[in-house]
């Protein structure tokens, strides 16, 4: 009877409604404060994924979610869209994060990419991009890499491809330079890679509104 009796307050201290998880969202707007890599920021509370972050201060590296393409925030009343993965699910997952290396698009394109393609040259892609096949063993199997030319440089997407494994794929927007020591990419759905330079656009409409200058 004491181990049901014990059993039982621990599942109800682990069901609690105030305990939330590490990234759950927040509908509250207001504006948290941070410094990453000497650049700063200000960002509404309900972009901000992780509850830690939310904090503010000195930050190496943050998650940031919106909706594709009206670049809300998080809120109760559309907490559906945040929450699902369907195919085209409109969340974009933007990360900041610290970057000594900080490569831009057409130097990450040919030190880390080329070397596993099997033609450098590449092909007409779809969308005005550039598309890359992977050789075969390369460890990007099951991904297509495009390349598409954007007013501030070489945009690379990193693409799974739908497969009974992937019925949702995801694209990722590879890591650039956004300042000293500090890069950014950015993941969603394939579903909207039609549209790839309004999402580029956008995103640095957003990360711009956030910086402090």
């Amino acid at each position: 009877m004491a181990f049901l009796l014990l059993s039982g307050l621990l599942l109800g201290w682990y069901l609690r409604p105030d305990l939330k998880s590490p990234t759950a969202p927040t509908g509250q707007s207001n504006l948290v404060r941070m410094t990453m890599r000497g650049t700063s920021l200000i960002i509404p509370a309900n972009y901000i994924e992780s509850s830690t972050a939310r904090t503010g201060g000195e930050r190496d590296a943050i998650t940031l979610v919106a909706l594709f393409a009206s670049w809300r925030g998080y809120s109760p009343a559309e907490a559906r869209l945040f929450l699902g993965n369907a195919p085209d699910s409109p969340v974009i997952r933007l990360a900041l994060r610290g970057d000594p290396g900080n490569l831009d698009g057409r130097a990450r394109l040919n030190r880390i990419y080329l070397p596993h393609v099997m033609d450098p040259k590449g092909s007409q892609g779809p969308f005005g991009l550039t598309q890359y096949d992977f050789a075969e063993n390369s460890g990007y199997d099951g991904n297509d890499l495009f390349a598409g030319e954007s007013a501030a440089g070489l945009v690379l997407l990193l693409c799974e491809r739908a497969s009974a494994d992937f019925s949702s794929p995801n694209c990722l927007a590879v890591d650039r330079p956004l300042a000293r020591n500090l890069s950014f990419s950015y993941r969603f759905k394939r579903a909207y890679l039609a549209r790839w330079r309004e999402m580029d656009a956008g995103v640095k409409g957003l990360i711009a509104k956030f910086r402090e200058h």
